[in-house]
């Protein structure tokens, strides 16, 4: 699931605020004000297309610069400060507004971070975004993509959205093969917490990133989880 999750959304989640501070090139600024949620998917696509498929090979001993484009695609279109809520689950309620922000950043920094690489194996095509059906839901609207992956597996990868308090259409949750990345985390975060505490949590986040959000996925299976 995560390496899929990596090919679709880099967050996204995160993929998905990491570095609110990030500079948008006018491209992306202009592509953050998309009419509609499946216009927003497409244009993530295209730039997918031309600027991670066709620069691999810039990007392949680049991380940072890998990273530095992921989150341009990225970030003008999620909605990290709700999904990071939604991560934390009912921990969210006791946090305060510092470890919120602390814990939304480093979090998603970790995740992009991870799974960054594993955007490399990206090629044209990869992503099909279906056709919209139903209604455009203000609180909750799905836009619906197919990945396809080096193996010639489909993967099924839905996009939710919400529409923000400015009006943009932001996505905040993804779906891959029926199973919500924020509910994965959750989980594991939840865990995590009752075992040893928020600021812990956070702490080893901000100073060991990626290698603490590994553990954190470790121990997930270790529990049984899927």
């Amino acid at each position: 699931m995560l390496r899929h999750l990596a090919i679709a959304t880099a967050i996204a989640l995160g993929s998905v605020v990491v570095m609110p501070a990030f500079a948008q090139s006018a491209s992306s600024a202009q592509s953050s004000n998309a009419s509609t949620p499946q216009a927003v998917v497409e244009d993530i696509t295209h730039q997918l297309d031309t600027q991670i498929a066709d620069h691999k090979a810039q990007l392949q001993n680049n991380k940072p610069k890998l990273v530095a484009t992921i989150n341009q695609i990225f970030l003008p279109h999620f909605d990290t400060d709700w999904a990071s809520i939604l991560v934390l689950g009912m921990h969210a309620r006791e946090a305060s507004p510092d470890q919120r922000s602390r814990f939304a950043k480093a979090f998603y920094t970790s995740l992009t971070n991870r799974y960054a690489e594993g955007l490399l194996s990206y090629t044209k095509g990869t992503v099909k975004v279906l056709p919209f059906s139903g209604d455009v839901n203000p609180k909750y609207t799905v836009v619906k993509t197919q990945v396809s992956t080096d193996d010639n597996k489909t993967v099924a990868v839905n996009y939710v959205f919400h529409q923000a308090a400015d009006g943009q259409w932001k996505a905040y949750d993804v779906i891959i093969e029926g199973i919500s990345y924020i509910t994965n985390y959750r989980n594991q975060v939840d865990a995590e917490i009752k075992k040893e505490g928020l600021d812990k949590l956070i702490a080893d986040l901000e100073t060991q990133g990626d290698k603490a959000l590994g553990q954190l996925e470790q121990e997930d299976k270790g529990n049984g989880a899927k």
